[in-house]
C-alpha cells in the first residue's frame, strides 16, 4: 500500500462500516431506492473518500476540513439509521450494532482531526 490514507486505522474502519451499511441497505424495500437507500450509501461512502482525499492536501488545516466532512457524513449515516429503524426497515439489534460501530468511527475521526489540528 503506497498511499498515506491506506495505512490509517480510521480509513479501514470506514471501509468496514461501508460494507456493513451496504448489507443493511439490501434489507430495505425498493420504494426507498432513490430516497433513504441512496442517501445512506452516499453518506457512508463519503466518510472514507474524504479521509483519502484529505490525506493528500497541502496543509493540516485543509486535511482537518476534510476530516470534518467525514465526521458530518458519519453523523448523517446515524441519522439515516434512525429513520430506517423508525420505519421498521431494520431490527433494533441491527440498528444498535450499526450505531455502535458508527459511534466508534465518529470518535476515531474526531481524535484524528484533533491531532491534525495540533500539528
Amino acid at each position: 500500500m503506497g498511499f498515506k490514507f491506506e495505512k490509517l486505522e480510521v480509513w479501514n474502519m470506514a471501509l468496514e462500516y461501508t460494507d456493513a451499511i451496504y448489507k443493511i441497505v439490501a434489507q430495505m424495500p425498493s420504494c426507498e431506492e432513490f430516497n433513504l437507500k441512496s442517501q445512506i450509501i452516499r453518506a457512508v461512502t463519503s466518510i472514507s473518500l474524504n479521509i483519502a482525499e484529505g490525506s493528500t492536501t497541502q496543509s493540516n488545516p485543509e486535511y482537518a476540513r476534510f476530516l470534518s466532512m467525514s465526521i458530518r457524513s458519519c453523523v448523517e449515516v446515524i441519522a439515516c439509521l434512525h429513520l430506517a429503524r423508525r420505519r421498521n426497515y431494520i431490527t433494533q439489534e441491527v440498528f444498535e450494532s450499526a450505531y455502535e460501530f458508527g459511534d466508534k468511527l465518529f470518535a476515531k475521526l474526531q481524535a484524528l482531526r484533533k491531532t491534525i489540528k495540533k500539528k
